[in-house]
């Protein structure tokens, strides 16, 4: 995607950068914040002091399409004749048509992963500012660290596939250099996402992916103290990534895992693994890690779910 025909930009291009949707959103908008640095523009904390503000958008689900909409819309309406304004990620990449239908001000429009193409837009700023590397590290002290990005899993109530594309992992080298960059800015907890965490490497034919980069993490950065990790896929998690989880001083006790539903009809539905799948996977990191927390999400209301069905569900999470 290209930026309509654009007004004059100053040598150092103001921005204030808005960030919609998941964690994995979170990592996006500092990749994008690098690529603006990197071009020396400058960062500013309220939109109203930006030549430009930029809204990385979600288009997951319904609810964070129109939240999208709505936040560009009001920005339009609010902003200085002179600012212009940039509409980014999920949403632009499967539904560009649709924002500048319903907010035709919108000065440009960058699907997925667009971030050096965003700056290029900009061009490169006078090199005599000098943007601190600070200003693009996490302010806290947690951090996320995305590992893969895209989706090769058939879920059919997911539209992650359609706007990512297949999964490619992260390359473990630009992996631990993020970590030890995170560490050195006083990060205390690395949190990992994906679209499905434990896809990762099988772009590469590893299976073990994800668990050797759990130990090259705790390693070679251990002044990292917890390692936290998300988006586990039924399945996958494997006896030996349990084992691996178990015996790694800085991997916390915690697993989230999307198991989705109880009953088995509504997961082939899902084209989900079965509950017999998942409960392996359970008994997997409970038998390695018995104080484990498990955070999970379930689908309820699924398109043909019966009653029977969703007291399924509800036996499941009891038990």
């Amino acid at each position: 995607m290209t930026p309509s025909a654009a007004r004059p930009q100053p040598a150092i291009v103001r921005y204030h950068l808005v960030t919609l949707g998941c964690a994995k959103n979170t990592v996006d908008s500092m990749r994008l914040e690098r690529a603006l640095r990197n071009a020396r523009h400058a960062p500013v904390d309220e939109p109203d002091d930006a030549d430009l503000v930029l809204v990385n958008t979600c288009g997951f689900i319904d609810a964070a399409k129109a939240e999208s909409i709505e936040v560009v819309s009001e920005l339009d309406q609010n902003r200085p004749p002179d600012q212009q304004l940039y509409v980014v990620g999920c949403m632009t990449q499967i539904a560009e048509e649709e924002v500048r239908a319903t907010v035709p001000g919108v000065d440009a429009t960058f699907g997925v992963e667009a971030w050096d193409a965003v700056a290029a837009s900009l061009g490169p700023a006078d090199a005599a500012y000098d943007i601190p590397q600070q200003s693009v590290l996490p302010m806290g002290p947690s951090a996320y660290l995305k590992i893969s990005d895209g989706c090769d899993r058939p879920c059919t109530f997911c539209i992650i596939p359609t706007i990512k594309g297949g999964m490619r992992s992260e390359p473990t080298e630009r992996l631990l250099g993020e970590a030890r960059m995170y560490a050195a800015a006083g990060v205390r907890e690395l949190v990992l996402v994906a679209q499905d965490s434990t896809a990762y490497g099988e772009d590469r034919r590893d299976r073990d992916g994800l668990a050797a980069l759990l130990e090259q993490l705790s390693a070679e950065v251990p002044e990292v103290p917890w390692i936290r990790l998300m988006y586990a896929y039924p399945g996958r998690v494997t006896r030996r990534l349990a084992e691996t989880m178990a015996a790694l001083p800085n991997v916390v006790p915690y697993l989230d895992i999307p198991l989705q539903h109880g009953s088995d009809a509504v997961l082939r539905r899902m084209k989900r693994p079965s509950l017999r799948t998942a409960r392996r996977s359970l008994d997997a990191i409970r038998s390695a890690m018995p104080d484990v927390t498990v955070r999970t999400t379930f689908i309820v209301g699924f398109p043909g779910e019966t009653d029977a069905e969703f007291e399924e569900l509800l036996d499941f999470v009891e038990e």
